[in-house]
């Protein structure tokens, strides 16, 4: 008979720290089946990560762990690498699509490169998608796009997860341009509600645009299948499709998830200014008027409210006047997601607001910009500063564009956000 008393003292077990399981490898993949929701064929698995038996397995607690450890990239990188061999072993290749999930602190080209390599000397053709959250673009927006493209590049498409927990994910999906948004599992099992509404409309207006699938999760009850056909998902998973098992469903039959083509969040312009489509009028004016229509796109901005992405150029630190940052404390109340970029701007420049400072060379050292992006809305102003040296602030000349042209304000907020490195980690 064991003594209680000795357990109780004897201290956590080898396989029960993060220390021995990452030393070990102790973790291992199950997959998850998505289902069409109209024939029921298996389309793809998602790949979710359990640690060895004890106080680990579960995933939150696991990844919970190597947080407070600090060796969350490692737990990161050994299971994506875990669920992909797992994935070749198994035999889920093309047509199936394997999701793949990604931690937001450390989405970067670096931590996935000896992923993609071994994708590659994969025995067969093997589909991936790779799931983030909107936190992942608010912490590293640079990175993240960067990453995003160099996946896109081999191949690989981009799964927006969560959709509708959260208003910054709504906010962030024209950026991200993800191939599949995830509807968070609250929008098939609760109540419909004016807010359920809001998110169904949202998500629905960038499908017809981009040609993205809508995923439903969380779907227990054939009321669930209903609700979330309803929504405009077409695939979905959850208990009532299949349960997470070390092996892919045995007797499934095999669909195809039919996807938009690669796009691309590369950088096509080296400024917004640049953004602008051919044949577009560019006028001269003067900063008083160029102010005034700043302040305009702000209030704005304001009326979007949570889904609303806010991204504006200062040329240099000190045209961020003490006027201005009270204005963007007071945006930054309200919308998802602020930045205002110029040289020797910080990186926290006013509270609520993501800085970013210029090289001496960046050609938007010469550019005032702004851009306001949300789900129905989409507007800039962008200028370059045309005025002779010596002349006052105040009577500087720039000549300047206002876009409603939705595709021009993504791809300058994309120019932008490329600008917007990670914070610094916290003391």
């Amino acid at each position: 008979m064991t003594n209680v008393s000795t357990l109780a003292t004897a201290g956590p077990q080898p396989s029960s720290t993060i220390e021995h399981c990452l030393e070990q490898g102790l973790v291992r993949t199950v997959f998850q089946p998505i289902v069409h929701l109209d024939s029921g064929d298996v389309v793809a698995y998602e790949a979710l990560s359990r640690g060895p038996a004890g106080p680990l397995e579960r995933p939150d607690q696991l990844f919970d762990a190597a947080r407070r450890s600090g060796r969350l990239a490692e737990l990161d990188e050994l299971c994506r690498r875990t669920a992909l061999l797992s994935a070749i072993e198994s035999r889920i290749v093309t047509p199936q699509r394997l999701f793949i999930n990604v931690e937001p602190e450390i989405v970067d080209v670096g931590s996935l490169r000896e992923l993609l390599e071994v994708a590659r000397a994969a025995r067969g053709d093997v589909d991936v998608v790779l799931e983030v959250t909107e936190r992942a673009l608010a912490a590293r927006p640079a990175e993240l796009l960067a990453t995003v493209d160099r996946l896109r590049a081999d191949g690989w498409k981009v799964a927006l997860d969560d959709v509708g927990a959260e208003d910054m994910s709504l906010a962030f999906m024209e950026l991200l341009r993800p191939e599949v948004v995830k509807l968070d599992l609250r929008l098939v099992q609760e109540r419909p509600t004016p807010d359920i509404a809001r998110i169904m409309n949202d998500v629905n207006a960038y499908a017809e645009r981009s040609g993205a699938v809508i995923l439903a999760e969380g779907i227990e009850t054939a009321e669930h299948v209903a609700i979330a056909r309803s929504l405009g998902a077409t695939i979905g998973q959850g208990w009532l499709l299949g349960r997470p098992a070390s092996q892919p469903v045995d007797d499934a039959v095999e669909g195809t998830l039919h996807l938009p083509g690669v796009v691309s969040t590369q950088r096509a312009h080296d400024s917004p200014f640049g953004c602008l489509p051919a044949g577009t009028t560019v006028r001269p004016a003067a900063k008083p008027l160029l102010i005034e229509v700043s302040k305009h796109l702000e209030r704005e901005a304001l009326r979007q409210g949570s889904t609303c992405v806010v991204l504006a150029t200062f040329q240099a630190a000190h045209h961020f006047t003490a006027h201005t940052s009270l204005r963007y404390r007071m945006l930054a109340k309200s919308v998802a997601f602020v930045a205002a970029i110029g040289a020797g701007i910080p990186v926290a420049p006013v509270a609520g607001v993501r800085g970013a400072t210029l090289a001496p060379t960046d050609p938007l050292r010469a550019e005032w910009d702004i851009v306001v992006l949300a789900p129905h809305f989409a507007a800039a102003l962008l200028a370059r500063d045309v005025s002779a040296e010596g002349v006052p602030d105040r009577r500087r000349v720039f000549d300047f564009a206002l876009t409603y042209d939705r595709p021009a304000v993504v791809a300058a907020a994309r120019v932008l956000m490329s600008r917007v490195t990670a914070l610094p980690p916290a003391p």
